[in-house]
C-alpha cells in the first residue's frame, strides 16, 4: 500500500463544469454564460441548504432542480434544452491537462483518487467518457456517507476506503470552500484556482495555489 494518496474533487477541478452550457448556448440563447453560472451557484448552494436541513438527495437531483431553477430565472421553458444539458452533464469533459497528469502520477506508482460530491453513477459515467476510468484506485462519493462537502465525514472516506491518513492525503481542488474544509480536516491541499477566485473568508488555507493541474506538476513533481 503506498504511503501517499493524490486524490482530487472532481467538478470544477478535472471536469469543466460550463462545459455542458456552451456545447448548448444555441438553445440557452444570449444568457447561456450566466445560466451556466446560476446553474453551478444553486447546485453548490442545495447541497450546503441541504446537508443543514438534514435532507439528503444526491448529486443529480440537486444538480436537475439548480437547472431547473436558473432556467426558469432566465425564462427559458424548452423542455428539449432541460433535457440536452442535464443528458450532456453525464458526458461533461474534462479538463485538457488532465489525462496527461493522472497518467503520469499513474505511471509514478500513487494512489489515485476522486472524492467528489457527485452521485457514483454520475462520477462513472463522466469518468468512462473521458477514457480515465483505469486510472483511479478509488472513485469515493459522498453518497456513502449521506451528507456533502464540506462536512467532516466526507473527507474521512479517504482514510476509510483507501487506508491513508489525513497528512499523507495531497488533495485538489477548484472550489475555495471544499479547499477550506480539507485543510482544516487535516489535508495538504492544492487550490487549483481556476477561476481566478480570492480566498474565502474561513479557517484553512492551502499549501500551494496554482491556476491549473500543469503548474502544480511543474512546480511540484518535476
Amino acid at each position: 500500500m503506498k504511503e501517499h494518496a493524490y486524490v482530487f474533487d472532481a467538478y470544477g477541478t478535472l471536469l469543466d463544469i460550463h462545459a455542458a452550457s456552451r456545447k448548448h448556448s444555441v438553445l440557452l440563447g444570449k444568457n447561456a454564460p450566466k445560466v451556466s453560472d446560476l446553474w453551478r451557484k444553486k447546485q453548490l448552494e442545495y447541497t450546503w441548504l441541504r446537508s443543514l436541513m438534514g435532507v439528503h438527495v444526491d448529486f443529480w437531483e440537486i444538480t436537475k432542480d439548480a437547472l431547473s431553477y436558473a432556467l426558469e430565472y432566465f425564462e427559458i421553458v424548452q423542455v428539449e434544452c432541460f433535457d440536452e444539458l442535464c443528458a450532456s452533464y453525464l458526458e461533461i469533459p474534462c479538463y485538457t491537462e488532465v489525462p496527461r497528469l493522472l497518467k503520469n502520477l499513474k505511471n509514478q506508482g500513487h494512489k489515485i483518487a476522486i472524492l467528489s460530491n457527485g452521485s457514483p453513477n454520475m462520477i462513472h459515467s463522466a469518468v468512462n467518457a473521458n477514457s480515465l476510468e483505469d486510472l483511479f484506485d478509488a472513485i469515493l462519493s459522498v453518497e456513502d456517507v449521506g451528507i456533502f462537502k464540506p462536512n467532516r465525514k466526507v473527507y474521512s472516506l479517504v482514510e476509510e476506503k483507501l487506508g491513508v491518513i489525513p497528512e499523507k492525503t495531497n488533495f485538489f481542488s477548484s472550489n475555495s470552500w471544499d479547499v477550506a474544509g480539507a485543510s482544516v480536516f487535516g489535508f495538504s491541499v492544492v487550490w487549483v484556482n481556476r477561476f481566478n477566485q480570492p480566498a474565502e473568508r474561513l479557517p484553512g488555507i492551502p499549501r500551494l495555489t496554482v491556476k491549473n493541474l500543469d503548474e502544480w506538476w511543474e512546480k511540484e513533481m518535476i
